[in-house]
């Protein structure tokens, strides 16, 4: 089983109380705060439910050891990233070169420069 990290990349401004209460029980509360949790199909759902508020992948062992300065009980604060995102903004997937969705495995590249 993998280890998921997921970051919130937009705020909770006109989001619907559905949305938002999933993304409470994902604890992600705040802008640029990452959580990293076990793939299951209930989170993959949940996943799915909020993919447009979210940046979310596969992370590896080398970047979850760099991530323990920044915990806060189970929530990671990360900064903006360095550069910024991705050329487009934050409002388009990044399969179109956008900010969220699924990485894969650059989610360990995004975390690196938003440490």
């Amino acid at each position: 089983m993998s280890n998921i990290a997921i970051i919130r990349i937009k705020g909770p401004v006109r989001q619907s109380s559905e949305v938002e209460y999933t993304m409470n029980m994902l604890h992600l509360k705040k802008k640029h705060n990452c959580v990293i949790l076990g793939s299951s199909p209930s989170l993959m759902g949940m996943i799915k439910k909020v993919e447009h508020l979210v940046a979310w992948g596969e992370i590896n062992a080398e970047t979850a050891k760099l991530l323990e300065k920044r915990k806060k009980g189970n929530i990671f604060a990360l900064q903006p990233p360095k550069g910024g995102f991705a050329r487009k903004g934050i409002k388009l997937p990044f399969k179109l070169k956008g900010s969220y969705g699924n990485y894969g495995e650059k989610i360990n590249d995004l975390i690196k420069r938003m440490l």
